[in-house]
């Protein structure tokens, strides 16, 4: 790894940290710059998310109140995402480079519409619930929704351990459509549910030889700052300018990567 190389990505991971820590969306960062600098595709997606994992970890403490009242939630889609981003993990190692270099720009572009669709999606599923007019129950919501539930949480996961970028918001999503309303438990979820997904996906990689760790130990540390030191810049930037950033570099990155190809 050269000086430029070195600072290129550790940068990225502070960026990712810092809009992790305001609004998500920081693989749509750390992954293609660790393809332009010449990692292989697969390589990077694996490097990018073990290094990523802890800014989840670290998120899901930060909400450790709220999960308390949550168990049922953790109990109930928590093995699936285990599961999930486990086969994830396995299908990703299974595919050839090239394949898989040729499906990432679509990815890509993929994980930034879900992000640009997170505020409308939320919106209309506040609308919903209004006119509803009634809050359904947990036990009412266990009768109707648990196994469709865990199905598309299944499927998130088996992405999330795939890819994993967008995963947040589609968890968002499928908590607001069980009726959660408390944005505060829904995100100490959702950062749970990541835990499990990339904790097993990154282990998986761990052990099948597949993480560059010269570049997974500054991406870490770049990713720990961003969250920690940047989150103040971020906040002073403000919400809705790190979500149009996110926006604009994951369609350039999308857009830069597909006609290389």
């Amino acid at each position: 790894m050269s000086l430029w190389h070195g600072v290129v990505v550790f940068l990225a991971a502070f960026t990712a940290g810092m809009m992790n820590s305001v609004a998500g969306g920081g693989m749509l960062v750390t992954f293609p710059a660790l393809v332009w600098i010449g990692l292989d595709p697969i390589q990077a997606n694996v490097t990018s998310t073990v290094s990523l994992w802890p800014g989840s970890l670290g998120a899901m403490y930060g909400f450790r109140r709220e999960l308390g009242d949550s168990r049922r939630w953790m109990l109930l889609l928590g093995p699936v995402s285990v599961v999930g981003g486990l086969i994830g993990a396995f299908l990703l190692l299974r595919t050839p480079s090239r394949l898989f270099a040729a499906l990432v720009p679509y990815l890509i572009l993929f994980a930034t519409i879900l992000f640009a669709a997170q505020e409308p999606i939320t919106r209309s599923l506040q609308r919903y619930k209004v006119a509803s007019g009634k809050a359904e129950t947990p036990a009412t919501i266990r009768t109707r929704w648990w196994v469709g539930a865990a199905m598309f949480q299944f499927g998130v996961a088996v992405y999330g351990g795939y890819f994993g970028a967008g995963i947040g918001i589609l968890m968002l999503a499928t908590l607001g459509l069980l009726g959660l309303t408390d944005i505060h438990q829904m995100n100490g979820l959702k950062n749970f549910f990541a835990v499990c997904i990339n904790l097993v996906a990154g282990s998986y990689f761990a052990v099948r030889g597949s993480v560059d760790w010269t570049y997974a130990a500054v991406m870490i540390v770049g990713a720990i700052a961003g969250g920690y030191g940047g989150a103040g810049l971020a906040r002073k930037l403000g919400r809705r300018f790190v979500r149009r950033a996110v926006i604009f570099i994951g369609i350039v990155m999308a857009l830069s990567l597909l006609f290389r190809h």
